[in-house]
């Protein structure tokens, strides 16, 4: 109880947010902190950063794709994933539509290094070599 206590900042607030996150409850959509780190990786690597987006064909939603570094004179799109790494539509999607224009595939995941079906999945750690 102590822990909990030394966050309250005021007397009359619960501070829930102090208390789940001490406790390890705290939900959090983890996809945004790991896309921040990403871009920081690879920034701290010297590559210049493009986001994006194709309407989906009823024009209401998109597909994002997370990244677009430059490779040589073609570029090589970046979908970094939290969790569930097996569907990556929005690379699928700018791959078909720029398949001329597309050097290298990436899914920046936690998992460990592997190649398949024509794209690379690096592991967090890792990024910094692109």
């Amino acid at each position: 109880m102590f822990v909990t206590l030394a966050f309250k900042d005021k007397e009359f607030t619960d501070n829930i947010i102090y208390e789940k996150l001490l406790n390890d409850k705290l939900n959090a959509n983890l996809g945004y902190v790991y896309e921040n780190v990403i871009a920081q990786m690879l920034r701290a690597a010297g590559k210049q950063l493009f986001y994006h987006t194709i309407p989906f064909a009823g024009g209401k939603k998109y597909y994002e794709v997370d990244f677009l570094i430059s490779d040589g004179y073609k570029v090589s799109p970046i979908e970094v994933k939290s969790s569930g790494y097996k569907s990556h539509t929005s690379l699928d999607a700018f791959c078909d539509k720029f398949s001329d224009r597309v050097q290298n595939k990436y899914v920046i995941y936690t998992k460990d290094l592997k190649r398949e079906q024509g794209i690379d999945y690096i592991p967090v750690y890792m990024t910094m070599f692109l």
